[in-house]
Order: C-alpha cells, then sequence, then structure tokens
C-alpha cells in the first residue's frame, strides 16, 4: 500500500480539513481516461504537487486520498457514462513506473484516523473495480509497464488480469512488511492468497522480499497473468482487452447517463439533498438522518427509466446516501452515532423495488441495483452505531427496508403519537408498518454473500422462513416484535424517553470498544475475500499503525528514506 518514495516530516492532518469527493474528468490532477470502441484506457500520471493536504510530494507515481477520490470517480463514470465500453486497461502513463503505492510522508504524517479512512476508502474503491468486472462485463486488465510496488501492485491486484512488462527491471512487490513495518493495508496479502491462489510460503516470500519479484518467476508464482517484452506489450494487452470485450454482454449502442454533480447544500449543522437529509448534533455526537422515499411510480418501461437518468429515485438515492456516509464518516468522527429514519408513501417505493427487479437484465437498471448494493455495503463497514427508527410517516419497504436491517438496532412505535404536544404527533397519522419482498433476500448482499435478512436469522432457518412467508405483507409493530424484525416494538408513552436513553447510552460507551463490536456483530457466517480484507484491516493494519514500531518517532515509517534503520521493540505480542 505503500510508495518506495523519499520520506520528509509532514504534518499532520490539518485539523478542520474538509474532504470534498466531488470530482469529474475535467478536473482530474492524476488519471487520464480514454475511450476507444469497447475498450477504455485508465492511466495513472500523479502530480507529485497535487496531494490532497501539504506536506508531501506524491514522487513515482505514488498515491493518497484526493487520487483515489479520482479513481472512484472513473469507475463509477465508466459504468454509467459508457456502456459501450466493455474492458478497461489500467495502466501508467509514467515510462518504467506503474505505480510506487501509497505514499509514505503522507502515511508518517497523518492521524490514524487519517490512515485508517483513506486505507477504508481505497478498499471500497478496489471492491467496485472487481464488482465491475463480476457484475457490470466491464473486465478490468491491469498492464503495468514499470514497477508496481505496495498499494501499486494492490491497484493490479483488483484487476481481473495482470500482464507485467519484462523489461529485466519491472517487478511486482509488496514491500511493507521488510521497509515499513506495516502491512499492505489494502487487500494485497488476501487478494495473493485469497484470489490468486499463490502458496502460503511463496507468499511469505514475496512479501518480505522488498525488491520484489519480475518477469517468468512472477508468473510461475501467480503474481500475475503474463510477462511480455516491451516489443509485444501493447498489442498483447490490446489482445486480452478485446477478449474480454468479446465475452462481455454489455450493450454496444446504448445511451449513456451522465453523472452531473449533486445538488447539495451544507452548512455546519446539516447536510442536505433532494431525497436525505442529516442533521448534526455535535453535542450528542449524534446525525438524525432522513431518507424520503418517491414522490410518484416510475416510469413504465426501461425506455422511460433511462430517460429520467440521474433523476431515476433509486439512482438519484445511491448516489446521496454515498456521497453522506463518505462525508460524514471523513469529515465528522466525532458524530458516533447515526440515527435512520424514512419517510413517504409506501406504494411508490414498492413499486420501485419491484422494477428493479423486473428490468434487472436492462444495464441500466442493473448498473443502479449494483449501485445501491454498493451503497449499503459502504454503510455495513462504516465504524458508527446505527440506529433505525420505525414510526409514523416511515416508508421502510422493499430497497429502503435494507436501511433498517443494516442498523445495529431497530425501534418501532406501536401506534401513534396520541398526544398532540408530544414532537412526534402528526393529526391523522398511520402507524408504522415495515414491507419486505424478495429483494431483502438476496438482491443486495452484504461482503460476506449473505443478505442483511439471513445474516439477522443466521444458522435459524425456521425464523427466517417466517419471515420470507410474509413477503409483501405490510407489517406492524406486534408483527415485527414477534419477527424478531425490531429490537423493542414501545407505545407512545415509552417510546420518546427508551430512544433517548439508548442514544445517550451509546454516546457514554467507548468509540472503539463499539467499532469493534459492531464489526463482529454485522458479518455472520462465511468469510469471503471482502471480510478478509475489511477486517484484517480493523485488526491488523490499525493495531499496527498504532505501534511505535511502525509509526513511532524511531519507528519504520518515520525513518524510512533517512538513512537510518528502524529500532524495533522486538517482543511478539
Amino acid at each position: 500500500m505503500t510508495a518506495l518514495t523519499e520520506a520528509r516530516p509532514a504534518p499532520d492532518v490539518p485539523v478542520g480539513v474538509t474532504v470534498d469527493f466531488d470530482t469529474d474528468p475535467s478536473r482530474y490532477r492524476h488519471w487520464r481516461l480514454a475511450v476507444d470502441g469497447e475498450v477504455a484506457t485508465v492511466s495513472l500520471v500523479v502530480d507529485p504537487d497535487g496531494g490532497l493536504v501539504p506536506g508531501y510530494l506524491l514522487k513515482s507515481n505514488s498515491y493518497d486520498l484526493g487520487v483515489d477520490i479520482e479513481l472512484y470517480d472513473v469507475v463509477q463514470r465508466l459504468r454509467f457514462e459508457h456502456p459501450g465500453v466493455k474492458a478497461v486497461v489500467l495502466t501508467s502513463g509514467v515510462d518504467r513506473m506503474f505505480c510506487a503505492g501509497a505514499n509514505i510522508t503522507m502515511l508518517a504524517g497523518s492521524s490514524h484516523a487519517w490512515k485508517v479512512n483513506f486505507c477504508k476508502f481505497t478498499n471500497e474503491t478496489r471492491n467496485g473495480i472487481e464488482d465491475a468486472t463480476e457484475h457490470s462485463g466491464q473486465t478490468w486488465i491491469a498492464a503495468l509497464n514499470g514497477t508496481a510496488a505496495g498499494g501499486g501492485y494492490e491497484m493490479a491486484l483488483a484487476c481481473e488480469e495482470i500482464v507485467l512488462i519484462d523489461d529485466g527491471s519491472s517487478t511486482v512487490s509488496l514491500p511493507e512488511v521488510p521497509l515499513l513495518g506495516v502491512l499492505p493495508g489494502t487487500g494485497g496479502l488476501t487478494r495473493v492468497v485469497d484470489k490468486r491462489f499463490v502458496r502460503k510460503d511463496r507468499a511469505d516470500v514475496f512479501a518480505t522480499k522488498s525488491e520484489g519479484i519480475r518477469g517468468a518467476t512472477a508468473v510461475a508464482w501467480r503474481l500475475v497473468d503474463e510477462s511480455v517484452p516491451r516489443a509485444r506489450f501493447a498489442e498483447t494487452v490490446a489482445a486480452r482487452a478485446h477478449a474480454a470485450a468479446a465475452r462481455s454482454a454489455r450493450p454496444s449502442n446504448a445511451t449513456g447517463v451522465t453523472l452531473t454533480p449533486l445538488e447539495r447544500t451544507e452548512t455546519d449543522t446539516a447536510i442536505s439533498y433532494p431525497h436525505v437529509r442529516a442533521e448534526l448534533d455535535a453535542a450528542a455526537r449524534r446525525v438524525e438522518i432522513t431518507v424520503h422515499g418517491p414522490d410518484a411510480a416510475p416510469p413504465a418501461d426501461a425506455a422511460g427509466v433511462l430517460a429520467q437518468g440521474v433523476d431515476y429515485w433509486p439512482l438519484a438515492l445511491a448516489r446521496e446516501l454515498d456521497d453522506l456516509v463518505l462525508r460524514l464518516r471523513t469529515n465528522h468522527q466525532d458524530l458516533g452515532t447515526w440515527v435512520f429514519r424514512t419517510r413517504g408513501e409506501v406504494g411508490p417505493v414498492l413499486a420501485h423495488d419491484a422494477q428493479l427487479a423486473e428490468l434487472a437484465q436492462d444495464w441500466f437498471v442493473n448498473e443502479v441495483r449494483q449501485y445501491l448494493k454498493r451503497t449499503l455495503k459502504r454503510l455495513d463497514v462504516t465504524s458508527r452505531s446505527l440506529v433505525a427508527v420505525l414510526d409514523p410517516g416511515s416508508c421502510y419497504a422493499g430497497v429502503l427496508a435494507e436501511l433498517a436491517l443494516a442498523c445495529d438496532r431497530q425501534y418501532v412505535l406501536d401506534g401513534v403519537f396520541e398526544d398532540p404536544d408530544e414532537p412526534g404527533y402528526t393529526e391523522g397519522a398511520s402507524a408504522a408498518t415495515v414491507v419486505l419482498t424478495a429483494g431483502n433476500d438476496g438482491d443486495y448482499p452484504m461482503g460476506n454473500g449473505l443478505s442483511r435478512l439471513r445474516s439477522r436469522f443466521w444458522g435459524v432457518d425456521a425464523e427466517l422462513e417466517a419471515v420470507r412467508n410474509r413477503f409483501g405483507e405490510p407489517l406492524d409493530a406486534a408483527a415485527l416484535d414477534s419477527l424478531g424484525l425490531v429490537t423493542l416494538a414501545l407505545d407512545d408513552i415509552d417510546f420518546a424517553d427508551e430512544l433517548r436513553i439508548v442514544l445517550e447510552e451509546r454516546a457514554s460507551l467507548s468509540p472503539d470498544a463499539l467499532t469493534g463490536m459492531e464489526a463482529n456483530h454485522r458479518f455472520v457466517g462465511p468469510e469471503t475475500v471482502e471480510t478478509k480484507v475489511f477486517g484484517r484491516l480493523t485488526a491488523w493494519q490499525n493495531w499496527i499503525f498504532l505501534r511505535p514500531n511502525a509509526s513511532g518517532e524511531e519507528g519504520a515509517l518515520r525513518r524510512f528514506g533517512t538513512g537510518q534503520r528502524a529500532d524495533f521493540d522486538v517482543k511478539r505480542v
């Protein structure tokens, strides 16, 4: 994950830095995108002076969060704006250097929280590349025209195929352990053994061999798929790209959907979009998030859906919620509890939910479904306490029910507020209900490959079947309680006080302990490459980043490039 660049003292991330995730190709500083028919080429040409915050130079095509924000935007735009693209070549515009990985000076000088958020976002972007290959028919191929070290090789590992130039000097490497005292934190070690099936003893040698491995040996060890002399490199990559394109089911002549800038209003106390609003309560260390359902039924057919483009409610929802999660996670780290509510009519939500299932084979609707899935996954791995409130006016149905299922706890009001002086009282309001559909049973799987519903009832099939038997039925508080779909059902006398006590108690607990607890509870059942990557990032890389052997004044991160060896505490712990 790290770059072999000169380490210089750098300031910690400045207090009050606000990260903006908005960008587009006209604003890229580090990437070049070229589309030629069915094949797109994405080239990394990092601007050394283009760091997201002051204090380091992005030498040797190394990257920071700003570089990854652009890459995330590239991945999204290729999927939505270029339906005719069926293969993507990821390469470098710098001769003999594909990418040296994450910038060491940035890592050495950043706060722990900044490093963790950086690694998490980078992981999610890598997962998005893999998801595009698997679910969008847009195969990514890494064309390593030079050395790929640390995070540079991890970027390549996210691709389906890897071609390394055989020029006598270019290598692939994961040098973090021998050089920096940390780990390849964007999934390097996991993907080497679990995705590319490198034998464990060879993986051990590889991860402790700072100079890396080149040519035929890299192919024999399955670190790359092919190593090609410079004279045949471009030809070989092109052949692989066209072969991948020939296998793709993406349409050749479809019209793409431009991802126009989000409509967002941001103040010190609120972040608002057309369908999502977040109220920031600094004193309570809490965010109140309200998600609004659609105002009307969806268009009648796929042509009408495409015509709506970014205004199609499921896509608008995914974009807004995705942006909100990223902004809250990065810019508001002290707001540790997120409380979700929904507002709207159930009917239009269910109509959109049914359409997402009915038109699943349409390229655009498929991309919307996959985006919703990825956004919900981002919520799953967010280190915040998530609480769903189900009260009058709620529209937790179909895809919106996934928000409630993603939360750590769910509280439902049994009935309505009877007292006109009660803050939640609305004259003529109807009691909250939830409607689950077949889409909740697997259309939006978590990182463990399971639906949130199956994860909730893991190992208790009878309870899961009882819920399945009620798909399509409005479930009131009593039904939700008896089926195990809510934490508590409370009457209007107790509801407000109980919820207040729960949220105040949550704010009094250790954020570190809560992060560990929630991550354990959310991911039951089988392990996947994805859950391993995020689990190991949390349990290993985060811990290693805190240790003086890595981040101390005499640690490897601080001393790299100074000519001094790190002074390690030799005790194993």
